[in-house]
């Protein structure tokens, strides 16, 4: 099993530069889902951003994203 304990990483969103804290398997699934798409991690979580408005946290917004992707096959 991969490291459970969330690992930061930065990324650059509207110009500036941001940390998020997510599990390995999770970056592992981003960068998957992002290579899929031909964008870069840090587009694609601009655009989960951009879609997640005001009342949840970006990192639960990524994970929610990739759940949902994932359930879409």
């Amino acid at each position: 099993m991969k490291d459970a304990r969330p690992r930061k990483r930065s990324l650059t969103l509207q110009g500036h530069r941001t940390s998020v804290s997510l599990e390995d398997a999770f970056w592992d699934e981003l960068q998957a889902l992002a290579e899929e798409r031909g964008l870069s991690v840090n587009a694609l979580v601009a655009e989960i951003d951009a879609a997640r408005g005001v009342s949840a946290g970006l990192a639960s917004a990524i994970r929610v994203h990739i759940l949902q992707a994932l359930k879409d096959g």
